[in-house]
């Protein structure tokens, strides 16, 4: 069966579900990422090779991100961080050791978020996902999604990234 036939086209929500841990909500996203060739000798063309994928905000105007939602307790951390990329980026593949653990606080309310970030080595990019109506996705260089991404945790979890990438250029991590 076809990936494209297991996709909902309805995005989760509400948060019956949802994950809290100590007061915290607990959201979990991924580094949506692809190598242009092969050549991954250095550093130089690591960063030549290496893109990522930054998605709009829901809000007009409030910045690009990396996919990223709610833990719900019917599943693991890594199918939670694979359906968000999903829902919210139209992307799927391989979801690979976690990047880290950051708490932040909302920029909604008051709150206070525990985030989770994995890379994804993306295998497919879909038509039609479920917020493809909503928001906008462009593959960027790391500076460039260090420029335009709205969240100073989810920069230091794309350093990571880039520090494993560069560590272990021949592995799938």
């Amino acid at each position: 069966m076809e990936l494209k036939n297991l996709v909902s086209m309805v995005s989760r929500s509400g948060r019956q579900l949802q994950r809290y841990n100590k007061g915290q909500r607990q959201v979990v996203g991924c580094i949506p990422y692809r190598l242009k060739g092969s050549n991954m000798g250095s550093e130089k063309n690591l960063e030549d090779a290496l893109e990522v994928l930054v998605i709009s905000a829901q809000r007009k105007g409030k910045g690009m991100l990396f996919p990223k939602g709610g833990w719900e307790s019917d599943e693991s951390i890594k199918e939670a961080a694979l359906r968000e990329s999903l829902e919210e980026a139209g992307v799927f593949g391989t979801v690979e050791g976690q990047l880290g653990k950051w708490s932040f606080k909302s920029k909604g309310n008051d709150g206070y978020y525990e985030g989770h970030m994995f890379p994804l080595l993306v295998k497919e990019q879909l038509d039609f996902w479920p917020e493809k109506d909503i928001r906008q996705r462009v593959w960027v260089s790391v500076p460039k999604a260090k420029e335009v991404c709205q969240y100073s945790w989810m920069k230091e979890a794309l350093d990571l990234l880039v520090t494993r990438l560069e560590s272990n250029p021949s592995s799938n991590l």
